[in-house]
């Protein structure tokens, strides 16, 4: 079994403060006979003398001494790191490192980031924006934003809200290519599309019934088109420019369609289609508060409706 150090190191503090033994047990709660082989332990293991003893009292040697002046600065560093680590518990403070969509991360965080840094004042974020998925273990993020189905089953997650799906276009592409009234139609489209993998990768649309399409209520056929990107953002200007029909979450282009810019197409056609967005994080004994505010805060504050 190791020895507790530190414990030795406060017990023979306490005996060269009092100069005996006794003083020292009386102290320490402990028999005189107790403390004695405690410090006989110590001296053995050092391979050196810490007391002279006498029949009246104890006197530090030498190396009593020098171990005296290490021991109680390594007690106080001890006491100093509880303190701080106590301190941190109870106020949130630290970095983290936070993971999210572009789209995700420049339409829903980014506004409110601002009012819990505020907030939390010795909190720091770092913020890095990608479409792709990345390995949170290798990427050393602290939590990763996430939309649809979740597949590593090494991270905890909580759910942050739901969002809506649309297909959308610029009314220029309405104009020039006209309004497809089916999800059948969009074969005559360009279809924007992503070249990543996701957990769907075709477009495949829920049609509503009584939609003229001899009660198929399920299109999985692929929609495709002259243009794949990589995130989000970019399928949104090239919406907004008129070159093809989109497929992105109502939080990104809701000012858009809002505003005249995009128009949602096939939206009495279709079945509404929802994806959860969920904050994924790697599970620990006991959370740092910083992150568990973080967390909090973002379930209560986003609109991702």
């Amino acid at each position: 079994m190791l020895p507790n150090r530190s414990g030795e190191m406060e017990v023979f503090l306490r005996v060269a403060d009092a100069g005996s033994f006794s003083a020292a047990a009386r102290r320490l709660q402990l028999t005189p006979s107790a403390v004695a082989k405690l410090i006989a332990r110590l001296e053995e293991r050092l391979g050196a003398q810490l007391f002279v003893r006498s029949t009246r009292n104890l006197k530090l040697t030498r190396e009593g001494h020098a171990y005296y002046h290490d021991a109680s600065r390594i007690l106080e560093d001890i006491s100093t790191l509880e303190a701080r680590l106590a301190h941190d518990s109870a106020t949130p403070r630290g970095a983290i490192r936070v993971n999210a969509t572009i789209p995700f991360g420049n339409h829903v965080l980014v506004p409110v980031l601002g009012r819990f840094l505020e907030k939390y004042p010795e909190v720091s974020i770092d913020l890095s924006l990608t479409d792709d998925v990345i390995d949170i273990l290798d990427e050393r993020a602290d939590i990763a934003i996430r939309s649809g189905a979740l597949r590593d089953s090494r991270l905890l997650a909580r759910k942050l809200g739901v969002s809506r799906r649309v297909v959308i276009a610029a009314p220029s592409y309405i104009e020039r290519h006209g309004r497809p009234q089916t999800p059948a139609e969009l074969e005559k489209h360009n279809c924007l599309n992503f070249n990543f993998r996701r957990a769907q990768d075709q477009w495949a649309l829920p049609q509503t019934e009584g939609d003229g399409n001899g009660g198929q209520n399920d299109d999985p056929g692929a929609r495709t088109g002259n243009l794949q990107v990589n995130n989000g953002e970019t399928m949104r200007q090239l919406a907004l420019a008129g070159i093809g029909i989109g497929r992105l979450a109502l939080f990104h282009v809701g000012r858009d369609i809002a505003e005249g810019r995009l128009e949602i197409l096939l939206d009495a056609g279709i079945e509404p289609e929802f994806e959860q967005i969920h904050a994924v994080f790697v599970g620990q004994r006991q959370m740092p508060l910083r992150m568990r505010v973080f967390l909090d805060y973002l379930a209560k504050n986003i609109n991702i409706e």
